[in-house]
């Protein structure tokens, strides 16, 4: 088996966007798989890299937007997974967590072969990144449910392109072997 890395998918999230309401209720179903996920990736010595948008704010760094979340109306939601010290962090402004980010080169660096995706949204986020993990001749992972999601039909389609298309593992978190 080739190396893994955990990639946590926009969870230090104020949830201060369109369509929050219905993400919300995903992510408090996905959190507890989420939350062990993370926990034994940490436990095993697996790197656990955050991919996290920007929300637009470029001056800022991962200390300060995780700051942010975790004083807003939802930081029940980020507390559980929060980044610790040995995480590794990086910053996206768009849907892919490669696009015109330092990850592939991370990755490569780290020897990383086989990444896991969780977190959200399974229909946008983590379908691109799961493609664009694919192009790179990266194996990839999702544990359904530990990824969240604003449309639950979308996020099922997308589940079964990511298995069919991309040839991506789609198991729940349990099963997940590093």
């Amino acid at each position: 088996m080739r190396k893994s890395a955990l990639v946590v998918i926009d969870m230090v999230n104020t949830y201060d966007h369109p369509d929050a309401d219905r993400l919300i209720s995903s992510v408090r179903e996905t959190l507890p798989a989420m939350r062990e996920l993370i926990e034994r990736a940490r436990d095993e010595d697996v790197d656990v890299i955050y991919v996290n948008d920007n929300f637009g704010r470029w001056r800022s760094h991962h200390d300060e937007i995780l700051d942010t979340a975790l004083s807003g109306p939802y930081a029940d939601l980020v507390e559980p997974v929060r980044p610790d010290k040995q995480s590794l962090f990086v910053l996206k402004a768009r849907h892919s967590v490669f696009f015109q980010t330092p990850l592939e080169y991370l990755l490569t660096e780290y020897g990383i072969g086989r990444i896991v995706l969780c977190g959200q949204v399974t229909e946008q986020c983590v379908l691109y990144s799961a493609l664009d993990a694919h192009i790179r001749h990266l194996t990839v992972a999702v544990p359904r449910d530990a990824v969240a999601h604003i449309h639950p039909d979308l996020a099922d389609a997308a589940l079964r392109m990511m298995e069919r298309n991309m040839g991506a593992e789609i198991c729940d978190a349990a099963e997940i072997r590093f």
